[in-house]
């Protein structure tokens, strides 16, 4: 090789050019510039997975559901809200045709009926809705144990055993939690959990209560490892297995030899679970032991919540105080094999990979189970309906809203 192409090829390196391979001839070389990139770039880029974009389709239309159905059953006394008040709140959730059109696209759980007394049009739940919300009610509170429990895994997890209730306030849903969990979850167990006042105005702390001991809390991944080297099939030496993830890749993404090189070589990287004490160090070593228990604190959380899957923006809340010292999303995009993220309905989510077959849950819960039947009304959109007869009066009724809501508009607009 020449002194030319030996300086050539050491100024491209300090600009971030990479060879790959021999160099066959002095001008010619492949190579290839890893630039900086944003955050934003980082994630359009990322391989997209069907199942999970196709999940993620229906669940856009789910959370919009959920914020109205909760409007809906603020009420007890009478469960309904106005179409009026939901056209003010169109813009803030995201129905871009207007309220009255998003509601009648799901007939399964919206019924409009028009209110003579009051002169406007209101929307109910149907019985299917209705049918689907005391399950998911009677669920969770069969569950409360085991939510216990998770609160406990999540506040262990946190080097000062105490998280921001905020940031709890932001999960619940996620988590299983009841509407009142601080009445019967948290000063239900006061031997368990104890809120403090934090360093800001108005804010809370949730901690453990000293003496609530959590040595014997094992991670989900530990219990995987202990399954994988039981199996009399095992190939995967079982000291490499001590520190392992499992990862799987969807089809149709190619992984080349540099990047499963650099996976089994992560796979064996000591690291700290998410339950012990990280001890920080500078050293290179130390950084990625670092990182790989930010990858078992994420996957841990994952495994607590009901769906296992959560928004980006929500966990971010637990970055300080679980010490992760990196950008999450980042986190999840340098580990597609563990984790899968969706930009789906201008929110980014993240699922656990491996909880997941065919856009279900392998091992469902019974909250998770009243939750899908939602999701299955969601999907049947306008299909199924019993009679014509329904048909008309579901027309018609949708007919009135919007001309109530056509109305309103043209009053609300300057002249």
């Amino acid at each position: 090789m020449s002194n030319r192409v030996c300086i050539k090829r050491g100024l491209l390196t300090l600009m971030g050019v990479k060879f790959m391979g021999r160099l066959e001839h002095p001008t010619r070389f492949s190579m290839y510039v890893r630039s900086k990139t944003t955050s934003a770039q980082y994630v359009a880029s990322r391989f997209r997975d069907p199942t999970f974009e196709k999940l993620m389709d229906n669940y856009k239309n789910l959370v919009k559901v959920i914020s109205i159905q909760d409007l809906i059953l603020a009420n007890p006394k009478n469960p309904s809200v106005s179409i009026d008040f939901l056209s003010k709140l169109s813009q803030k959730l995201h129905l871009n045709r207007g309220a009255t059109a998003f509601l009648c696209k799901f007939p399964h759980i919206f019924h409009i009926h028009y209110d003579h007394s009051k002169l406007k049009p209101f929307c109910r739940l149907t019985d299917a809705a209705l049918g689907v919300t005391r399950q998911e009610a009677v669920a969770i509170n069969a569950s409360l144990p085991v939510v216990v429990e998770r609160l406990v895994r999540i506040l262990s997890m946190s080097a000062s055993r105490m998280v921001p209730l905020r940031a709890v306030f932001k999960v619940w849903k996620e988590l299983g939690l009841p509407d009142d969990f601080e009445d019967s979850v948290i000063s239900a167990n006061s031997g368990v959990f104890q809120l403090c006042d934090g360093h800001e105005q108005n804010t809370h702390l949730l901690k453990l209560v000293d003496g609530v001991s959590s040595n014997g809390i094992r991670a989900a991944v530990e219990d995987w490892r202990v399954v994988e080297c039981c199996k009399e099939d095992c190939s995967v030496d079982r000291m490499e297995m001590q520190f392992s993830f499992k990862h799987g890749y969807p089809p149709g993404m190619r992984l080349s030899k540099n990047f499963k090189a650099k996976v089994k070589e992560w796979q064996r990287l000591p690291y700290v679970g998410p339950y012990e004490v990280p001890r920080e160090k500078k050293s290179k070593a130390g950084m990625m032991a670092m990182e790989k228990r930010a990858v078992s604190i994420v996957h841990e959380f994952l495994s607590l919540t009901v769906e296992k899957m959560v928004e980006v923006e929500k966990i971010s809340q637990f970055r300080k105080w679980f010490r992760i010292d990196l950008n999450i999303r980042d986190l999840f995009l340098d580990h597609p094999g563990i984790f899968y993220l969706s930009t789906k309905g201008k929110r980014h989510t993240v699922f656990l990979r491996e909880a997941y077959e065919r856009g279900c849950l392998i091992e469902p819960n019974p909250v998770y189970d009243a939750r899908r039947r939602l999701l299955d009304l969601v999907v049947l959109g306008r299909r199924g309906l019993p009679a014509v007869n329904s048909k008309l009066e579901d027309s018609s009724s949708c007919d009135e809203a919007r001309q109530e809501e056509n109305q309103q508009r043209h009053d609300l607009s300057p002249s």
